[in-house]
């Protein structure tokens, strides 16, 4: 059950990131098979390349098995960019997401 979400969720992510099943094994330092075999289901990645795919993606493993959660990767980055500003800007930007949920 829990493999095919895995399966599943890494092809997902990797095609909303543009890159193919060659092009990511080479980048996590694989041999080109890598991914192709994670998403046939021949093999399921260990948790330490498990945590090394959610960087590739830019995303934490909470992320990764949150499934309804559109563009992950843009909503770490958002919630890295809230980090850093101040309660004025933070609260200046909830109000505009709540006028936007609105419409």
């Amino acid at each position: 059950m829990y493999g095919k979400f895995v399966r599943d969720r890494i092809t997902q992510l990797r095609l909303q990131k543009g890159v193919s099943e060659y092009q990511m094994s080479h980048d996590l330092g694989h041999s080109r098979g890598y991914i192709y075999n994670i998403s046939s289901g021949k093999s399921l990645p260990p948790l330490t390349e498990f945590f090394a795919i959610c960087s590739y993606f830019g995303i934490t493993p909470a992320q990764f098995f949150d499934d309804k959660q559109k563009n992950p990767e843009l909503i770490q980055k958002a919630v890295e960019g809230l980090k850093n500003l101040d309660d004025g800007d933070v609260l200046m930007i909830l109000s505009l997401i709540n006028r936007l949920l609105k419409k």
